[in-house]
């Protein structure tokens, strides 16, 4: 029963985080891109760089901030995936991209583009 309402509560603020990166120029691409090693929340297009973007949500700062939650490993396994998703949609090592994460505490949304850089 829990796993289910911390689903739907995660797809709204992800859905809250994609209103707020298309008011912010970038293009939704595909949203909970889902594979064996992991999951990344949504693709996006800023431009031509291809963006990959992590949600995370607190409800307050008691637990710290949503953005310390994508610890080195959670990095880790966001490049492993996207190094899946560009192989699947046969897109070149070479292709412009960028790893941000959209922090929500409350009702404040705060974008970290560039957040983090490809860990192997």
């Amino acid at each position: 029963m829990k796993k289910q309402n911390d689903r739907e509560i995660g797809g709204f603020f992800e859905e809250r985080a994609c209103e707020y990166l298309k008011e912010n120029g970038l293009q939704i691409v595909e949203r909970n891109f889902r594979v064996r090693q992991g999951e990344i929340d949504i693709v996006a297009r800023d431009k031509g760089t291809l963006v990959f973007v992590e949600v995370k949500y607190r409800r307050d700062g008691h637990a710290g901030l949503p953005q310390e939650a994508v610890t080195y490993k959670k990095q880790k396994q966001i490049s492993r995936v996207a190094l899946f998703y560009l192989s699947l949609h046969k897109l070149p090592l070479s292709t412009p991209c960028r790893f941000d994460v959209v922090a929500i505490c409350k009702d404040e949304v705060c974008w970290i583009p560039n957040a983090f850089f490809f860990v192997k």
